[in-house]
């Protein structure tokens, strides 16, 4: 992943900004309601992207990716609308409790800009519904430069999204969180209609680091930078993760990016061994064929 990359990030201060006072207001209403499910990622299955992390002679890389992790942030809906029969297909490959987190395609989140996307979106949800118990949540990423002034947009497309279809929503132009009563109307909005508020970790984009949660659930989308401050960042959101746990939180998805991709499977054993320290956690931590004997950066 490209998005918020820097050339040194050596220079930029990584630590997780102080909480929205609301977030724990919010967890609050949910505590004790249940037990905790954590679901850590990829974005992408794919052996190029992930070069070393299959065993040499794979044959099918999504049914040895889902015996290594339990989910996947599926980033290929973006690009294409895939039909109901390929879900199903992806679906036959994977083991019970392995999840796919799809992303809205871009026809409706960049070309038409949640503007006439009722058939589109109708057609996206129709094909991944038939992942059936393996669908997580749908996420719509909205492009850089989408402002503002088109908030009576998202208002039209959350109120009409489909109760039963769980979805999260990141917004990447800084004025969704720097224009406080734009803030608070969509973090309102999302709360009300139960829609979680995407969270992106990534070095040049402090900006939109809210920590806004707005239901039971911290979809975090996290960009490590190739460099060791990778490693600490992650021990910061296990940290951050406790919190809000303590605080009432249930639903942890937490997808592992890299400026790299390779990397991404090194990232995500380390965080998943901490996750299972500190939370009591069997997750199985993912092995790589070639890792490398000593840390990655060192």
């Amino acid at each position: 992943m490209k998005f918020g990359k820097v050339e040194d990030p050596s220079i930029i201060d990584f630590s997780l900004p102080e909480d929205h006072p609301d977030t724990k207001k919010l967890l609050a209403t949910y505590k004790n309601d249940n037990e905790l499910s954590v679901y850590v990622g990829c974005a992408k299955w794919n052996r190029q992207d992930l070069k070393g992390f299959y065993p040499r002679g794979t044959k099918d890389e999504l049914a040895y990716y889902s015996t290594q992790f339990n989910c996947i942030e599926l980033n290929a809906t973006f690009y294409r609308i895939f039909g109901g029969d390929q879900f199903e297909k992806w679906k036959s490959k994977v083991p019970d409790g392995f999840k796919f987190f799809p992303k809205l395609n871009q026809e409706i989140s960049h070309w038409k800009r949640l503007n006439e996307v009722k058939d589109p979106v109708r057609e996206c949800i129709d094909a991944a519904i038939r992942l059936e118990d393996s669908l997580g949540t749908l996420f719509l990423q909205m492009n850089n430069n989408f402002t503002p002034k088109d908030i009576d947009r998202v208002d039209t497309f959350v109120k009409e999204w489909p109760k039963n279809i769980p979805l999260a929503i990141e917004f990447r132009h800084t004025k969704w969180f720097s224009e406080s009563e734009i803030a608070e109307h969509i973090y309102q909005l999302l709360e009300e209609h139960n829609i979680a508020n995407v969270l992106v970790d990534s070095a040049g984009r402090r900006d939109i680091m809210h920590m806004r949660l707005t239901n039971n659930e911290a979809f975090i989308r996290y960009v490590g930078a190739n460099h060791p401050s990778d490693y600490s960042r992650l021990d910061d959101w296990v940290d951050r993760l406790e919190v809000w746990v303590n605080q009432g939180l249930s639903n942890i998805h937490f997808f592992i990016h890299q400026n790299i991709e390779k990397e991404s499977p090194l990232l995500g054993s380390y965080f998943i061994e901490k996750m299972n320290d500190r939370f009591n956690l069997n997750l199985l931590i993912p092995e790589s064929p070639n890792k490398p004997p000593t840390n990655l950066f060192s």
